[in-house]
């Protein structure tokens, strides 16, 4: 890979979570692991939970940073124990932090999906990646005896590679803590998740998320803040892809062509669908597909609670919603819709189906629900 491509473990548009000066929102899973730590209860193997890109890999790698830097507890030197810490934070200017921003921390591993023989990134992480920390475990043991791995993510590893790490979580070398990150932790062996503790990250809000964004280069306004908050369910690494496709302009516009139903405007659905057509438009194609299936599954929320969802995903949206959803009954034939059309559009794409036919056929089924009655 090239040194522009992001890592597998790296957000495209975000910095790697190394570089990640503060998370943000997730100070209870933070404190919970600091107390654990306090308490002399810190567990050999930790399994970070929570939906893709709240955060769970910046944790990773500041518990990691926070005990490489820490001196253990009954290391209490000549003027006796120090208190015990109450942040993960590490100084900036802390050789353990200047060591893992340059990749070159003898007491950490990181575990990803690694590079075949012709130069292609594995779709999962392999027996032999995970092998290789048999002699990182092997080495002299860095400041304070301490060692960290982070697998990132765990959900990746194959059946040896997860039968392998199993070994090392059930007979741990001393003072070595492992990190596993697992966005549907559901995928892992039964086994691995029974010898971990788990620390679950939650959703971000709007405010969290405008001053995680911030963190990335990304400077959003309070408005934009909460429909991305909204649209990406609290994920920055979302958030961030979002952004970089024009995913809030792209769901604003879905939901003004809504806003024209029963009638629809179909100069604009047209332009909708030619715009997904065009050369070099896949990744935004894919976009718009997991837009219009957010927006039905927020049409039959709205109908089955009497509210539309808040925050607002785009302008207008909640007036726009409750109007097409005002039931129970309105709630059930949108859930419906969105299942047929979920369905209608992996068939699409599996067979190639020309992208802005699929999106026309979408919005015209739509229209349809939105004219039947209540």
């Amino acid at each position: 890979m090239s040194d522009d491509t992001p890592t597998p473990d790296q957000a495209p548009g975000a910095p790697h979570p190394r570089e990640t000066a503060k998370l943000l929102g997730q100070e209870a899973a933070q404190q919970a692991f600091l107390t654990a730590y306090n308490s002399d209860r810190l567990h050999h193997g930790w399994l970070l939970t929570g939906p893709r890109g709240v955060g769970k890999a910046t944790l990773a790698w500041r518990i990691a940073q926070f005990l490489l830097a820490t001196p253990p507890s009954d290391d209490s030197g000549l003027f006796g124990a120090p208190p015990p810490p109450d942040t993960l934070d590490t100084a900036p200017d802390h050789p353990v932090t200047h060591r893992i921003l340059a990749g070159a921390e003898p007491g950490l591993a990181a575990i990803t999906r690694s590079v075949n023989d012709q130069g292609r990134l594995r779709n999962e992480i392999v027996v032999d990646d995970i092998r290789k920390l048999g002699r990182f475990f092997g080495l002299s043991a860095a400041d304070g005896g301490r060692r960290v791995v982070i697998v990132d993510s765990a959900d990746e590893m194959n059946v040896s590679a997860a039968n392998a790490l199993l070994k090392m979580l059930e007979e741990p070398p001393a003072r070595t803590t492992l990190l596993l990150i697992s966005h549907q932790p559901s995928r892992l062996l039964p086994t691995i998740r029974s010898r971990c503790r788990t620390l679950r990250l939650s959703p971000l809000g709007s405010d969290d998320m405008q001053a995680a964004l911030a963190q990335t280069g990304t400077d959003v306004t309070g408005g934009q803040a909460d429909h991305l908050a909204a649209i990406a369910v609290g994920s920055v690494g979302d958030a961030v892809r979002l952004i970089n496709l024009g995913g809030l302009e792209l769901y604003a516009e879905l939901i003004d062509i809504l806003g024209t139903l029963p009638r629809l405007d179909r100069q604009r659905a047209l332009k909708l669908a030619e715009a997904a057509a065009q050369r070099g438009a896949a990744d935004r194609f894919d976009l718009l597909l997991s837009l219009i299936d957010m927006a039905l599954s927020r049409l039959a929320l709205t109908g089955a609670t009497g509210t539309a969802p808040m925050p607002e995903a785009a302008p207008n949206e909640a007036e726009i919603l409750t109007r097409l959803s005002g039931s129970p009954n309105k709630a059930r034939q949108w859930a419906e819709v969105a299942a047929l059309i979920t369905a209608r559009a992996r068939h699409g794409q599996a067979v190639n189906l020309d992208p802005a036919s699929l999106v026309l056929d979408t919005v015209f089924k739509i229209q349809e629900t939105a004219g039947q009655s209540r």
